[in-house]
């Protein structure tokens, strides 16, 4: 309880879906690659990643909501651990894309890039939450979605802003293919 209040703390993995902002990971990669450009993969994409729904983790923050206890954290995870480089081959194959879009860079923050982080989600579970959509599934409804709304992010990716953003993060891996 905090100044009086009732307050309760989500912290959540990697969350995807639709109308997600394509600087995130998985939007990133699949508007570049629907637009046939580089998908820049730091290292050899060793990283792993917990993934969770958008739809689950809107659940699981409603249950903490209703049914959690104030002043406590609950961690609001996929259980659904994936190396980046799968990901993003998966990805690729779901668009009907070559592998050879994968660019290997550098990591800017090389050592200090968090190399695995998963989330204990058992307080949450123990109130009757469970994510329900499967990775693959939520991957290829994904994948699908933004097929299918290039109307909503396209002007977002030409966006002069957008652009700086892409050039400063990963000009100088990616040349001219920004």
């Amino acid at each position: 309880i905090a100044y009086g209040t009732d307050t309760i703390i989500t912290r959540g993995s990697n969350t995807y879906g639709p109308y997600q902002y394509p600087e995130k990971l998985l939007p990133f990669f699949i508007t570049r690659a629907l637009n046939d450009k580089k998908v820049p993969v730091y290292g050899a994409g060793d990283q792993v990643r917990d993934w969770i729904h958008v739809s689950d983790h809107c659940a699981g923050i409603a249950v903490a909501l209703l049914h959690g206890e104030p002043g406590a954290i609950y961690n609001v995870g996929g259980s659904s651990e994936r190396r980046n480089i799968e990901v993003t081959r998966r990805l690729l194959a779901l668009l009907g894309k070559p592998e050879t879009l994968i660019k290997h860079i550098g990591d800017p923050r090389g050592a200090s890039h968090d190399r695995r982080y998963a989330l204990d989600t058992s307080r949450l579970q123990a109130l009757g939450w469970q994510p329900r959509v499967p990775f693959e599934e939520g991957l290829e409804s994904t994948v699908r979605w933004y097929r299918e709304h290039r109307a909503w992010w396209e002007p977002t990716v030409q966006d002069a802003g957008y652009r700086e953003f892409v050039a400063r993060y990963y000009g100088r891996y990616l040349g001219d293919d920004l």
